[in-house]
Order: C-alpha cells, then sequence, then structure tokens
C-alpha cells in the first residue's frame, strides 16, 4: 500500500472522494520504479559492452536506456510532440556502475514525480504526439503515452535487463516476488 499512499500524497484530487488521472492510471508507478531502480543497483561494472546478439543493444546502452526513461515521461508531460529525428544536446557520458545507473535514474525520477503532481486531467487527456520527421509513431491522450512509453516500455527493457544479468551470472532481483537467486 505504501507505493499507492506515495502517489496519493503527491497528488490532491480537487475532490477527495474522486481520485484523478494520475492516481487512478499511475497508482502503480512507485513500484514500479522501485522494482528499476533494484535491476539497476546490479549493474555489473566493466561489462557495458557485452550483448547477447548482434541486433541487440549493449548492455550499457540498454541500462542507461531504462535509466533515462522517466526523462521521457518527462518531455510528454512538457511538449505537444517529440521528433525522435531532431538532433539533440550533447549528453554526458553514460554511467559505468550500479550506482551512476540508479543516479541517472533518481534524478529523471524526481523530476518526472513533481511535473506528475503537477499535471491536471485536461493536460493527462490532450493528445501527445511521437515522430519520426514527417512519419507519427504514434498520437493518443498524455496518460496513454505515459502508461505506454514510460511503464510498460521500462518494464519491457527491464525485463531484456535481468537476461542480460542472468547470462552474465550477475543476481536478479525479485521484482513480482522473490526471484531464483532470492530463494
Amino acid at each position: 500500500m505504501a507505493c499507492i499512499d506515495s502517489i496519493r500524497d503527491l497528488i490532491t484530487p480537487p475532490d477527495a472522494s474522486m481520485p484523478t488521472i494520475a492516481q487512478s492510471a499511475f497508482a502503480d508507478l512507485e513500484h514500479e520504479i522501485s522494482g528499476t531502480r533494484r535491476v539497476l543497483e546490479r549493474y555489473p561494472q566493466g561489462k557495458g559492452d557485452f550483448t547477447p546478439h548482434p541486433k541487440s543493444f549493449t548492455l550499457g546502452k540498454l541500462a542507461t536506456h531504462v535509466a533515462s526513461l522517466p526523462w521521457l515521461g518527462s518531455i510528454a508531460l512538457e511538449t505537444s510532440e517529440f521528433d525522435v529525428m531532431k538532433p539533440r544536446p550533447a549528453q554526458p557520458a553514460p554511467p559505468t556502475d550500479g550506482a551512476g545507473m540508479t543516479a541517472l535514474l533518481d534524478g529523471h525520477w524526481q523530476k518526472f514525480k513533481a511535473e506528475l503532481g503537477g499535471a491536471s486531467d485536461a493536460s493527462l487527456l490532450e493528445t501527445w504526439t511521437l515522430r519520426a520527421g514527417d512519419n507519427v509513431i504514434m498520437a493518443m491522450p498524455r496518460a496513454a503515452v505515459l502508461r505506454n512509453l514510460l511503464v510498460s516500455h521500462m518494464i519491457h527493457h527491464r525485463a531484456q535487463l535481468t537476461v542480460y544479468y542472468r547470462m552474465l551470472d550477475v543476481p536478479v532481483p525479485g521484482l513480482y516476488g522473490p526471484s531464483a537467486d532470492e530463494m
């Protein structure tokens, strides 16, 4: 219940008997971020170039992507669209250890959490667009974008990380109950 209470504390609905869209749609987000943090804490230093297949991301790129996903949530709350083809400012070197990965996640998470706390139901119902130049990848209400691009996307890539970890003999943390490494 702690994760639901923290989301409720984060956003005060206009009518306490009626939850906001953010409360309803993202009540599980604290729990998912906590699980992601546990996975990133175990990021094995010196293994960033590992890849299980030539078409796969390296471990370093995948972990950095997972740690940065709350940034995409902030972009969805701050803008009406995002074009993946437009250049972005230079980024600092990616983290190389678990502490760096969790610090990256925590920084993006704190910013996103504050922005979500200020998001109105009306803004969460506005259409947000992800594009690649003229090609529209998706256009849907912000709440759906956040569920899709932040939560589901994070869970998907976090699961990939646990497979990489298993291949590297890195103990996998339990996410929805204990893992084989915790039994």
